[in-house]
């Protein structure tokens, strides 16, 4: 079994690429492309935005990329430089070209990608898969976690508690089938109120030919997240499937020194895309509060 990841088929990158281009389209500002140099891989980062403030780090979810983030990246660069990078060992332009066997792979990975980008502090947004990445890098022991001035952790759930039985038996029969169909009836079940673009379906669906060799989301022991020292904000929508909010929420309040959590009403795992108007200002204003600027 090869320790890296890869595509099925040549055909299947090849159709990746294009989902990935027709969905660069979809940027909404001037951006340049960063290449950072890691252990596990070359990554790629789209860099967008200026201004003042402290820099802000984009972790994407799941079968998703740096290019996740269009729909709301416009707010979150308003004044300051935004990357979001395609996360190492998942489908995008980054190379997986050594072995991530653990979480600590991927918090070193973090770490290498802050320095690698010149960020001597910077705050890191991760959502659903991302913020198990976010996390991990805050609490690595890995010297990485001074250099993360705030960190916010969007619908993080299966990085604090494990995922509810019938959200993984759905996404696995999704993943066995991936029609357009299946696809589509598992996010307006999973993500009620968020409306996809076809492109975000359509580089979704690109993403699930590539066979990942990586460790998958798992909660952070009590320890772990006690090593979090950066001001953190965790949201969820109230009414999500993926698990237990309050639960997720009580485990960051407990352990977390220097935590708010969020519980929106009426939102869903997309909460962020389904109410931007009243998470977007909730986030910018904590980020906002622990800039350096």
């Amino acid at each position: 079994m090869p320790s890296t990841g890869r595509f099925t088929s040549e055909a299947a990158r090849t159709a990746y690429g294009a989902a990935y281009r027709d969905l660069e389209a979809r940027w909404p500002l001037p951006s340049d492309d960063v290449r950072v140099e890691t252990a596990y891989g070359p990554t790629h980062v789209r860099r967008s935005g200026t201004g003042p403030r402290t820099p802000l780090v984009l972790l994407h979810g799941l079968n998703g990329a740096g290019l996740s983030w269009h729909g709301v990246v416009r707010t979150l660069a308003a004044d300051r430089v935004v990357y979001a990078p395609d996360v190492v060992g998942t489908a995008g332009r980054s190379e997986q070209t050594a072995p991530l066997t653990s979480p600590d792979d991927y918090a070193a990975w973090g770490a290498q990608l802050l320095e690698g980008l010149g960020l001597e502090r910077a705050h890191v947004l991760g959502y659903s898969e991302g913020a198990w990445f976010a996390a991990l890098l805050a609490s690595g022991a890995t010297g990485a976690t001074r250099r993360v001035g705030a960190l916010v952790l969007g619908e993080g759930i299966t990085a604090l508690v494990k995922p509810d039985r019938k959200v993984v038996s759905r996404m696995v029969r999704a993943a066995a089938l991936p029609t357009a169909r299946n696809l589509a009836r598992l996010d307006e079940w999973l993500t009620p109120g968020v409306t996809l673009a076809d492109e975000d379906r359509a580089l979704a669906r690109a993403a699930m030919r590539y066979r990942r060799r990586t460790p998958w989301p798992s909660p952070l022991p009590d320890d772990r997240l006690r090593a979090i020292a950066a001001p953190t904000l965790a949201f969820f929508g109230a009414g999500t499937r993926l698990g237990d909010p309050v639960a997720a929420g009580r485990r960051v309040t407990e352990l977390v020194r220097d935590s708010r959590v969020e519980l929106v009403p009426g939102g869903g795992h997309g909460v962020l895309w389904q109410l931007p108007d009243q998470v977007l200002p909730l986030v910018d204003g904590f980020l906002r509060a622990h800039d350096d600027a």
